[in-house]
């Protein structure tokens, strides 16, 4: 497999220490797909403004540009595809289009990423589009269930901001603020543009040194935290909490976990072969405890995720409100066997083999595979190659499992949504 991380630096590309370009050329392919990713989200947002990152990134993507209107419509007129994800630690901007647009495209990718046109009338009219993206995210039990869960999980501390923020500080956001939060912190963050597809490596490269974002990322960055707090026990204290008040509503969404290890943590591969053991696959023991054998869910699924300093991992369930108390008591009771006698081998091995897979597949679709390397690239300590990682995965034993269950036992929380009315 390629090379997941190729600083600039090294390939001669002149732009700025910030930005690491990589390029993956596919002749074979009729289409382009662009990521850039940039090391900034929610946990960002400045004090008083929570919702300025996911704002900003909606402007980036929809502020008209001389002569071709928006990034977004300048790509989709010609039949591509575009895209932009904020999480809680970085942003995304994507696009997906033929090879012959492709120089086009990453011309004007770049441009709006650098220069946007962040005017009172147009935060104005975005601003209103985003406020109502919150309120369809509010209405959905499923999505306000896991903001209170990171919530829970990370209490004060950043990571537990939601990402969409909160109407009363969106509503207090300006044109001015906002251009600074994007010259002062955004433009100094660490990024990294992925090409995978038709466009030529030299014609990246061209592109790039031409570009308004080699001139403009860059400087000093943003002051980190040192590196004995990049972990999960600078955190505030986490207690297990499995009380809850159950809603009188028919239906309702939980989220049982607990912290997870940071991103880089070696022992994060056996969280994520656990979440499998625990996933939505008819493999795992969670599907066949939950849904073969006492048919008390239909949608669920578990993951783990890793941030700079943690991380979290949760099973996500929908079920009949009536059955949530013997959902819970299902998921704990695994989580305890499993940390007591841990996962049997052929439960382990296909655990494994689906965590691999997931990995493989993301490699093998050209947009999937700019997005992993691009989020890869920002962290210089990632694994170097998607068989590294896989290699990790497949490694994971049954006393790391037994381990990883523990912890989760340990600092287990639950919460559910909607919440029981008074």
């Amino acid at each position: 497999m390629p090379q997941v991380v190729e600083n600039s630096r090294r390939r001669g590309l002149p732009v700025s220490d910030r930005l690491t370009v990589l390029s993956r050329p596919d002749e074979r392919l009729r289409t382009t797909s662009f990521c850039l990713a940039v090391g900034f989200g929610a946990r960002h947002d400045p004090a008083g403004g929570n919702g300025a990152a996911h704002l900003l990134e909606h402007l980036l993507m929809t502020a008209p540009m001389a002569g071709a209107g928006s990034l977004s419509e300048y790509t989709e007129r010609g039949g591509g595809e575009s895209n932009a994800v904020t999480g809680l630690e970085t942003m995304l901007f994507e696009a997906r289009v033929l090879t012959e647009d492709a120089p086009a495209v990453l011309e004007r990718l770049l441009l709006a990423v650098a220069a946007p046109a962040l005017t009172p009338s147009v935060l104005a009219a975005e601003r209103q589009v985003v406020l109502q993206e919150l309120a369809s995210a509010a209405a959905d039990p499923s999505d306000v269930v896991q903001d209170a869960f990171l919530a829970r999980l990370f209490q004060g501390h950043p990571l537990g901001r939601p990402v969409g923020g909160s109407v009363e500080e969106l509503n207090r956001i300006d044109a001015g603020g906002l251009a600074a939060v994007h010259s002062g912190d955004f433009l100094r963050r660490d990024m990294a543009l992925v090409s995978v597809g038709g466009m030529s490596e030299e014609a990246v490269r061209a592109v790039v040194h031409a570009s308004e974002l080699a001139v403009r990322a860059g400087g000093p960055p943003p002051e980190q935290p040192p590196p004995e707090q990049r972990t999960g026990h600078q955190l505030p204290l986490l207690r297990r909490d499995l009380d809850v008040s159950w809603p009188q509503d028919d239906f309702c969404w939980l989220a049982l976990g607990a912290r997870a290890p940071h991103s880089t943590a070696p022992q994060r591969h056996a969280f994520v072969v656990l979440a499998q053991l625990l996933g939505s696959s008819p493999s795992s023991r969670l599907y066949r405890a939950l849904r073969g054998e006492a048919a008390l869910a239909y949608a669920f699924a578990a993951w783990s995720r890793g941030y700079q300093e943690s991380g979290a991992w949760r099973v996500l369930v929908g079920t009949e409100t009536r059955n949530g108390p013997h959902v819970v008591a299902v998921v704990v009771g695994l989580l305890e066997q499993l940390a007591a006698d841990g996962p049997d081998e052929a439960d382990l091995d296909a655990a494994r083999r689906q965590a691999a897979m997931q990995l493989t597949v993301r490699s093998e679709s050209p947009l999937e595979h700019a997005r992993l390397l691009a989020q890869r690239a920002l962290d210089r300590t990632a694994p170097a190659c998607v068989d590294e990682e896989t290699a990790a995965l497949r490694r994971v034993t049954a006393d790391d499992i037994r381990r990883a269950a523990a912890e989760l036992l340990a600092e287990l929380n639950l919460v559910v949504r909607p919440e029981a009315r008074r």
